[in-house]
Parts: structure tokens; sequence; C-alpha cells
């Protein structure tokens, strides 16, 4: 994962406007650090962030010990941030919510590694585990390796059902041609909320490699069955990414807001007809996403694209959709 960025800032718009970051990530790996004070640099550039969610990149775990159990240590790993975090005058609520991975495919066994999770960390929330997939040598499958149809597995449906009884949440990553797997997967389990993140992952590398075109068309026809299930939560942001074929992390310049929200903006109004504000938020998905952009210029994207929107509409995008999903503190008297 790239953490590299480029630091073009502009002048926050909408600087007062309320922020719940609901997708970042945070890792300590050789020639790669992603912590506290990172982290608080780009929330520091003048919009409003007022809490986040961490979401899973297999940080912290176990060394030793049961297999099925090292990804727990992720949990206290991000907890002890959020807890430095939280003694900084000033600091938004880093981690405000935390979700992990939890292998599903060792199915009713898995409720053992969940509990482990929620005895880590009173922030956790949820498990996020990615079954992006694509036949072409070109584009890397996620990191979880996951076999082609993971959503539809019988064995990985059973450790998904250990979800609900929990009250935890599912985050689905996955590619534009698995849009459908999540949907039959929403079907089969209408009592857990599962948040897909990126717009479902609409590839423009490899074999889709110029087609942006074709690939939104089949995107927005998937996108709007999904959008018939209730229990899905979508997160508006990750276009940044290499995999998206936009080709910023390239340019001679990177794109300024104007530019990342004309070329973002059909995602994001189909995704907000559709699912209607409360089921959308915005996202910045850092630092993956700043191989393109500075995180002053992504949030300034999202509120250009924003700008039509009545004020509860903009509360729900940028702040309180993400704090109701993950039931992070406070969202109750809104939900």
């Amino acid at each position: 994962m790239a953490t590299e960025q480029r630091d073009v800032r502009e002048p926050a718009l909408e600087p007062e406007l309320e922020i719940c970051d609901p997708h970042h990530h945070l890792w300590d790996r050789p020639g790669a650090t992603y912590m506290l004070d990172e982290l608080l640099d780009d929330l520091g550039q003048g919009h409003n962030v007022v809490s986040t969610v961490f979401v899973e990149c297999m940080s912290g775990y176990l060394q030793d010990g049961p297999e099925p159990l090292r990804p727990v240590g992720e949990t206290p790993f991000v907890d002890a941030v959020a807890v430095a975090a939280a003694a900084r005058e000033g600091a938004p609520a880093v981690a405000a919510g935390i979700i992990s991975f939890a292998d599903l495919t060792l199915g009713a066994a898995v409720g053992e590694v969940l509990d482990a999770h929620i005895a880590a960390s009173p922030r956790f929330r949820g498990i996020r585990h990615a079954a992006g997939w694509d036949g072409s040598a070109d584009i890397r499958n996620s990191h979880t390796r996951p076999p082609q149809h993971l959503y539809l597995d019988p064995t990985f449906r059973e450790g998904f059902a250990q979800l609900a009884a929990r009250d935890l949440v599912f985050d689905a990553w996955l590619y534009h041609p698995q849009i459908l797997e999540v949907a039959e997967l929403a079907e089969a389990f209408a009592d857990t909320t599962i948040v897909l993140d990126h717009f479902g992952g609409p590839l423009g590398i490899g074999p889709y490699t110029g087609l942006g075109d074709e690939v939104y068309a089949v995107w927005r026809r998937d996108i709007e069955e999904l959008a018939r299930r209730s229990n899905i939560v979508v997160k508006l942001g990750g276009l940044a990414m290499p995999l998206n074929g936009f080709d910023w992390h390239h340019a001679p310049e990177p794109p300024t807001s104007e530019e990342l929200a004309d070329a973002q903006r059909p995602y994001h109004e189909a995704c907000i007809e559709l699912f209607g504000t409360d089921r959308c938020m915005f996202e910045s998905n850092f630092p993956v996403d700043r191989v393109s952009c500075s995180y002053s210029v992504l949030y300034n994207a999202f509120k250009r694209i924003a700008a039509g929107s009545s004020a509860d509409e903009k509360a729900a995008l940028f702040r309180t959709t993400a704090e109701t999903a993950y039931r992070l503190p406070g969202s109750a008297a809104r939900s």
C-alpha cells in the first residue's frame, strides 16, 4: 500500500462543516509509516474533522498463538492510538470506531475471534473481509487472498451469520464485477449492516483500461440493484487509487479539487440518488488515496460535489450517516 503523498494543499471550503472520516488506516512498517502524527497532519489541513473510523490493514497482528486469533492484535494496536489521540488537546476522536479482520471462512468458529475483538476494545465495531478478485494477472487481488465468489461461499456465510447477534457491522471491499454478490449477501442477511467500501471498486486498469464508459454502465446497473437492499450503506471515496484508472498519481501535477470533483461526480451523484444521503458517507481512504492528492484537496472535492445539498443532507454525507452506521458515541439520538 502506498504512503507517498502529493502534498499540494488548498484552503478548506466550508471549514466549519463537521466531518466524521469513516475510512482510514494506520500502520508502522519498514519504510512505510502512517501513525497518529501523520494522520493528524492530514486531518489538520483546515477541514473540521471531529471523529474517524479505522479500517483493517493487517496492522499489529499477534506474532504467535493460534493463527485465527492473530488478527485480534490489530484492535488493541489501534485502540492505543485512539487513547493517545484523546490525550492531545484539540485532537479529533481518532478511531472512535474500529473495523478489524476476522476470517469468516472459519464458519461458526469465528465467533471466538469476534468475541476476542470485542473484549480488546470498546471501540470495536465490526470487521472487513475483503473479496476483491479478478481473473486478470494485471489486477492484484485483495490482501486477504480471497477465492472467486467469496461472499457466496456457504462456510463464509456460516461465519457471517455470527455478526448480527453481536450487533457488528461488515465492511465489504471488492471489485465492481462482484457487486451483485454483495446484493445476494445483503439479501440473505437483512439484519446485518453492510458498508460498501470505495463505491464497490470500479476498475480502470488491466483489461478495463480505457473502458471508463463501459465500466460505469455496468457499475451503474449493478449498484441500482444493490440499492434495493436497505441494509447497505455506501462509502463515497477511494476513487483516487491507481486501480481506478484515473492515473492522477502519474500526472505531472496533482489534480485540483475541481478536477477531482468533475471526474468523480457521476459515481457520487448516482449513489446519492439511489441510496439517499442517509445511506451515503464521504470517506478519505487515507493514506492510500494520498498517492494522488492531499487531504485538503480531497475533501474540497467532496464539498464541491455536495454544494447543492441542503444543510441536513450535508450533515448526513459528512458525519451522521457514518456515526449511525458505526454506532459511534452520540449517534443513538440521531438514529
